[in-house]
């Protein structure tokens, strides 16, 4: 375990570290490169800490404030995977502004700085055994990451910024107000001062706690992370922030800051789960929860017109999707995790496609992008695929993910739960899909910008969607048995 008592502190240093040589680079095509780099390096030791917890087990640094288990060993991993892939697209992205001069040296600066301090912000919630510091981190994130929307100035920019983080800051002060009921909730087990707030505490003595408290604490804390998360109907911050963002910070945005914000919720639901006498009354909660976001998305993805913010509405979607199966629990809860990580790997993908069309074609309207197909092969592939892994299309993983969500809720005898869901994937299915065919293959204008694409490129584009048709035809042992690992955490095996 002394490996991973040295990586858990590097991977909070690391990042810090990087952002001071982001900031005091030479210039963009430097920043950005360090972006490119570090965040490679970063993605690396994350990587390995996961692989050095065993499924089930966890590893606590001494004093008990930091610990890896299962649940975070996974999202650490999806974490990796979606930074890496944002930093990646980075450089081609904003070649442009580079080439131009609108995205100089001081932008670069200061994207690559609040690039590695929301890497880092987040990377502090995944490790933190004190719900505290899981706080802070999360309101880091906030602070951090609503500058990264605006890191190339427009008054829409602007407006997205300050709608998220007011939106979010009201969200996260409300958590805090969760956050604090649950350490007071633990009065009368005998735990007292910052032994309150670790998670580990917490869970062995959930029984014995207050348990309107932790009603009440837990009512908050899916409230206040729940905005951050996206959940319906605190969500109306994402559409504006995923439009407006560079691709890459909204690949980050929607593949993991939503992720790194029901974390908390998840991290929490043993605890409430325990401490009302495992009635399923935190659970129903995020089914709830889960299925209003899952309507409410499709409800407006019919009607977007801006590329952007479809796929918003569609992190919306898959944002409840996630939350239902946490709360149906059982398989429920072990596709709520691999749907998690197939949905990350798939918007991040998705953004990459995205902005390079908006960039070709010359705006994010959808009526303006058409043949991407024949205009830009490698930009219409990784859009359409990832579209159609999206909205559950067979082979991809998505749907088993879904499909064993679905079969999680009948036999529990949930089917109303099940209706709804299944007339909220259909609605979403042919609302994606009357966008994505135009999309592809209608004949349109020629592309104002075209470009030709790099090995990198390729790569970021191949890589994760050879993994998307493969997680529906293969799933390793090793992933099986982290998905379950994970989803024990959440209370109740599957």
């Amino acid at each position: 375990m002394t490996q991973a008592w040295v990586l858990i502190p590097a991977i909070l240093i690391l990042p810090a570290l990087l952002a001071v040589a982001g900031m005091l680079s030479r210039s963009a095509r430097v920043a950005l490169g360090i972006c490119a780099a570090g965040t490679v390096a970063t993605g690396a030791l994350m990587a390995a800490l996961a692989a050095l917890v065993p499924h089930g087990a966890a590893v606590t640094v001494p004093g008990g404030w930091l610990r890896v288990d299962s649940l975070s060993a996974l999202h650490l991993v999806v974490m990796a995977i979606v930074f890496c892939l944002g930093a990646l697209q980075a450089p081609g992205y904003f070649r442009h502004g580079v080439a131009d001069g609108s995205f100089d040296r001081r932008t670069a600066r200061r994207y690559a700085g609040l690039w590695f301090g929301s890497l880092a912000a987040m990377a502090a919630v995944l490790l933190s055994n004190n719900l505290g510091l899981m706080w802070v981190g999360i309101e880091a994130t906030t602070l951090l990451t609503a500058f990264l929307i605006c890191v190339t100035t427009t008054p829409g920019s602007l407006e997205a910024m300050w709608k998220y983080l007011l939106m979010c800051s009201v969200g996260v002060a409300l958590a805090f107000t969760g956050t604090l009921l649950l350490a007071a909730s633990a009065g009368r087990t005998g735990i007292h001062g910052t032994e309150a707030l670790l998670w580990t505490s917490l869970a062995a003595s959930a029984r014995g706690l207050d348990v309107q408290l932790v009603k009440a604490g837990f009512v908050f804390i899916v409230i206040g992370y729940g905005t951050k998360a996206g959940l319906a109907p605190m969500h109306n911050w994402l559409p504006d922030a995923h439009s407006q963002a560079p691709a890459p910070v909204s690949a980050v945005f929607s593949g993991f800051l939503l992720n790194a914000a029901l974390y908390c919720i998840l991290r929490c639901l043993p605890v409430a789960e325990a401490a009302t006498g495992d009635a399923g009354w935190a659970r129903g909660i995020l089914v709830a929860a889960g299925l209003v976001s899952i309507l409410t998305a499709a409800a407006f993805v019919v009607v977007q017109r801006d590329l952007k913010r479809l796929l918003a509405y569609s992190s919306l979607e898959h944002i409840g999707i996630v939350t239902l199966g946490a709360g149906i629990g059982g398989v429920g809860a072990f596709a709520a995790m691999y749907h998690m990580v197939l949905h990350s790997i798939a918007k991040s993908t998705a953004f990459t496609g995205a902005g390079r069309l908006i960039e070709i074609f010359g705006g994010n309207d959808m009526k303006r992008i058409r043949g991407s197909l024949s205009a830009a092969p490698l930009w219409g592939t990784c859009l359409l695929v990832s579209l159609l892994a999206l909205v559950g299309t067979a082979p991809f993983g998505l749907f088993f993910s879904e499909f064993m969500m679905l079969r999680a809720a009948f036999d529990a005898g949930s089917y109303a739960v099940g209706a709804a869901f299944l007339a909220g994937l259909s609605i979403v299915f042919i609302g994606v899909l009357r966008h994505a065919i135009p999309m592809a293959w209608a004949p349109g204008e020629k592309p104002a910008n075209p470009h030709v694409p790099g090995i990198v490129e390729w790569l970021i584009v191949a890589l994760p969607l050879a993994a998307l048709l493969l997680s529906g035809l293969w799933m390793p042992s090793f992933v099986r048995e982290a998905f379950a690992a994970a989803a024990s955490v959440t209370g109740v095996l599957p």
